[in-house]
Order: C-alpha cells, then structure tokens, then sequence
C-alpha cells in the first residue's frame, strides 16, 4: 500500500476541515490483519495529546450491537430469551401497558411504537447528580422503567420503524432480568473474558478516577465528548448520553467505552460466525440478526443492527448483505460479510459541540475509499 494512503491523506484532512478533533479507523479484510490509522488531537479545547491507535472513545449507540445485542443472542442460543416472547414475560411491570406486548423482535428492529427519546435524565436527577453505587443503579432504573411503561405509544406496533433508545434501554433490562447481572457484569463475564478481556467497557462512575488514572499510567487516551450543562463539565469517561448517565452509566442503549482493536474483537466474532467458522455467538442467529426484517424499502433494519440505506453511511460500494450502526458521539461500524470487509471508524465529533454535524458527509467518503483500496 503506497504511503501515505487515500485512507490516512483524508482522515488528516477530516481533521484540517474540524470533521472531529482526531479519529482511529481499523479495516480487515478477509485473514488479513487489522489494518490501523489514527489522526489528530484527543481534543481542540485545550489542545490534546495526539491520538493512537490505542485511544478510548465513547462509542455512544454502538453500545446497543456491541454489548446489547450481542448479550441478546447468547441468551436466546442458551434457550433463555426468544424473539417471538412479549416484553411483559421479562418485565412483568409492563403487562398491563400496551408496551407489554410488544416482542423482543419489535423493539430490536425499531417498531415496537415508542418514541425515539425522551429526556428521562432531568426527572431521574433534576440536580445532575449521577448514581455511584449498585443499589443506587438499580433504583434509578426501575424508576425509568416505570417512565417508558407509560409511555403512550406514538403509532401502531409494526406499522412502522422509529429508531428508538428507549426500546434498547428496555432490551438492556431484559439482559439483566434473564441473566441475573446487571449488563456491565454479564458483558464482562460471559463476552469479554472469553475473548481475552479486550479493551472495552463500561465505566462506572464511583470507578471513574481509577479509569482515567489506569489509562494515564498505560498513556492510553481518553477522548472528551463536551461540556454538559445537567453535570456542569465538560465530560471525559462519563457518558455523553444523559439518560445513560442517569441510569449510572450501564444501559442498553449507550455507556460502553472502547478502542479500535477490542471493537473488533467482537465484530469479528459476528464475521465468523455468519461463515460458519467456530465462534461464540450461533451461526444462524447470527445471520438472522444481520438480515433486513422489513420487505422492499419500509425499513432498513435487521435486529440491532442496521443495513445499507440509500444514501448509506456505508457508501456505495458495501453489498446489500452488510450490517452496521452509528454512534452519535461519532462513531460506526459497518461489516461485509460477502467481501468479509469490517471497517470501525472511532472519533469524538461532538467536542467540543455536538452542533457539528460534518461527519454526516464524512463517513460515506471513508467507506468509499477503504473499500477501493482494500478490495481492488
């Protein structure tokens, strides 16, 4: 590959134009090994250390494939969840709501009827104060869980896809149910351990210091987000999403921190298992959850995960097999099983405002790119 790449001469020029104060982008393709660039700051205000290949970022919304839904298909391969069940045998408080009824299905493809967001984090913890223990995680939960089961639904269950976090917070819960862990712990456990403790997690707020200081000491970055008026700083290891904040920092919807090389770990896991190849997660779940739900163009989503829309995020060149998500802090993966491309694209574009919004027109251009130079 001639140096510098098309790949590392645009992710400095993202960095030039303030797409993000700096990125990590991982590509592999087929056995090859993981192909790694990094560019910029870890932040513009102050200005920050360089970013490396081994920088951890908010993933935001890439919490929900990674932790969530990945905790999903374990537990429906062990027999413990399925599909088809209605929300109401996993969350009993749910049963005489018109949400109890909806399926796991319904919520992991975006159609169960709810809205896409409510700002639950102003009536859990009006003074932005952040719960720091066990007992305190659990409370605020179950206090949110009471909030999205009076929800009244905003269309008919199935008319329709509305990507929604509350449904993914209401699918973390069910992981926590079924397995008798909170997420973080059933995450750890049954997902990172066996793949050689990658580094990826959540970050508990009374074990914040000793994260930050833990990556200081290894001088592994952490990349601010920006500064949030309901905690009064600017935040770094802390969640950018509020209402995941609210809940202590573990939810379905967001909360995991990561870098490039753990990300894949477990996008890799997906890859094998769609071939067939030995793999924690079931072959045919697998290929079940990565398949588009809705016929023709009603939707584009599989189950927790998405699929190449037109325009995509993905650009033009991924085949209509692929699967992916976004994060709102500024990150997505988007995975080829028929050219077995994965490509991960980490960054902090919300820093230090969120009102940036360049990446919209960033991310189909890198996709574009990668897949020219990694499948010519």
């Amino acid at each position: 590959m001639p140096e510098p790449s098309a790949i590392q001469i645009a992710l400095d020029r993202a960095v030039v134009n303030g797409v993000f104060p700096g990125a990590v982008l991982g590509v592999r393709q087929g056995d090859r090994p993981i192909a790694r660039f990094s560019a910029g700051r870890l932040s513009i205000d102050p200005p920050g250390d360089s970013v490396l290949i081994s920088t951890i970022y908010d993933l935001a919304s890439l919490t929900k494939p990674l932790a969530t839904v990945t905790s999903l298909v374990l537990l429906i391969q062990n027999g413990q969840c399925r599909l088809d069940a209605h929300l109401a045998e996993y969350l009993e408080e749910c049963a005489e709501n018109p949400i109890g009824s909806t399926t796991l299905r319904d919520l992991l493809t975006h159609q169960s009827g709810l809205p896409g967001w409510r700002g639950y984090y102003e009536r859990l913890s009006p003074d932005g104060t952040v719960p720091s223990s066990r007992d305190g995680r659990s409370s605020a939960k179950q206090k949110l869980l009471n909030l999205i089961r009076s929800e009244p639904l905003v269309y008919e269950r199935g008319a329709r896809s509305l990507y929604s976090d509350l449904g993914f917070m209401l699918l973390g819960m069910i992981v926590e149910r079924t397995s008798g862990r909170s997420l973080n712990q059933f995450f750890s456990d049954r997902i990172l351990h066996r793949l050689g403790k990658p580094s990826i997690q959540f970050v508990l707020p009374e074990e914040l210091n000793t994260f930050l200081e833990r990556m200081r000491k290894t001088k592994t970055g952490v990349a601010p987000t920006e500064y949030d008026p309901w905690r009064g700083r600017v935040l770094c290891g802390e969640v950018h999403d509020q209402n995941a904040g609210a809940m202590g920092g573990v939810a379905g919807h967001a909360g995991l921190f990561g870098n490039v090389d753990a990300i894949m770990t477990i996008t890799g896991e997906w890859l094998k298992a769609y071939h067939g190849q030995p793999a924690m997660l079931d072959g045919d779940l697998v290929r079940e959850f990565t398949k588009r739900q809705a016929r023709g163009e009603a939707s584009s989503w599989a189950l927790g995960w998405d699929t190449p829309s037109k325009p995509s995020s993905a650009g033009c060149r991924f085949s209509d097999q692929s699967f992916g998500h976004l994060g709102y802090t500024g990150t997505s993966i988007w995975i080829d099983p028929v050219q077995r491309l994965e490509v991960v694209l980490i960054s902090n574009r919300v820093h230090p405002s969120s009102r940036n919004e360049a990446i919209r027109e960033f991310r189909p251009v890198i996709h574009d790119l990668v897949s020219q130079e990694f499948l010519a």
